[in-house]
């Protein structure tokens, strides 16, 4: 299993994502898409559906999906990017992410996780790290690739330390921020992609055929430990929970 590189890490904090390739082994992607079957056969999409289809699992619920994120080393893989003394709990779901071809689609903007709804007390379902395993190939653009903005997970903590934390609760679907223009991240198979939680993102389309192989992307919201408690710091200060460069 690789992890993230000092220059991925560095192109983490400036960017806010990086791809890192090869931490799922052949094997490990072949247990993973079978997972993936086996949820679908219990909710399958629509006949004849396209676009995008997502479940989410509970690991409370799926003793064999905890055990393949735990076998995995997802948490192993993460760990370099965050400061050393914060542990990294288990997430509470997976979201098991697909795109069934053709959705010719481009994303006109983008969005941030956990403010429609947000959590039950009101707050807004942040987060620390979206970890994303790649189970097809996603190299080519139009493929079912995330969209990223890069850097606005600095502008926008900006925005943030500005108007208080506490403004994120009525940004939906993103703080009103300057956007630079949008990439497609692209990987290939076994490869996991980082998204730091402020970081302005959406799903793009799949401009295949139906005979083409559907995008296949398992997604985690990691949450360091604390996180939850110390929410206002990490929204205001994007890389609080981070690993200094001076680390590596």
């Amino acid at each position: 299993m690789e992890t993230p590189t000092r220059s991925l890490i560095n192109g983490f904090h400036r960017n806010g994502y990086c791809v890192v390739p090869d931490v799922l082994s052949p094997r490990q992607v072949r247990r993973w898409r079978s997972l993936v079957e086996d949820h679908l056969a219990e909710q399958p999409p629509a006949p004849g559906a396209t676009g995008p289809y997502f479940l989410w699992p509970a690991f409370a619920e799926h003793s064999s999906l905890r055990d393949l994120y735990e076998e995995s080393g997802i948490s192993d893989a993460v760990r370099p990017l965050l400061r050393p003394e914060l542990a990294l709990p288990e997430p509470e779901v997976a979201q098991l992410a697909l795109t069934l071809p053709p959705h010719p689609h481009h994303p006109g903007a983008p969005h941030i996780d956990g403010l429609t709804p947000t959590e039950d007390d009101g707050r807004p379902g942040t987060f620390t790290v979206l970890a994303g395993l790649l189970l097809t190939d996603q190299l080519h653009p139009d493929r079912g690739n995330l969209w990223v903005w890069p850097g606005t997970h600095l502008t926008t903590a900006a925005w943030l330390r500005h108007h208080g934390a506490d403004a994120l609760r009525g940004a939906a679907p993103y703080p009103p921020v300057e956007l630079p223009a949008p990439i497609q991240v692209t990987g290939k198979t076994g490869s996991m992609v980082l998204v730091h939680y402020l970081l302005a993102h959406n799903i793009g389309g799949h401009f295949g055929t139906a005979d083409d192989e559907r995008r296949e992307t398992v997604y985690f919201r990691l949450r360091a430990a604390g996180h939850r408690e110390r929410w206002h710091t990490a929204v205001t200060d994007p890389l609080a929970e981070f690993a200094p460069p001076g680390r590596w």
